[in-house]
């Protein structure tokens, strides 16, 4: 585990999210945390946290135009 946690993770929170855009942000986050984990801190981790978060906010907007059910 680092020893600190890079602040970008908390763009990766998901809670406050309705339940369809939670399951489709959720993975991003379980993720994000896996790299922090298991990888060594330096530039190459925050551009993959970075890009990461990019992809996870494209998701999140494309399912902003699913169908809800009623």
């Amino acid at each position: 585990m680092p020893e600190q946690m890079p602040p970008i993770l908390r763009y990766f929170k998901f809670g406050h999210l309705p339940d369809h855009l939670k399951a489709v942000s959720a993975p991003f986050a379980d993720l994000a945390n896996q790299l922090v984990e298991t990888l060594p801190p330096g530039p190459e981790l925050s551009v993959a946290l970075r890009k990461l978060l990019e992809s996870k906010d494209a998701a999140v907007r494309a399912a902003l135009d699913l169908p809800q059910e009623s």
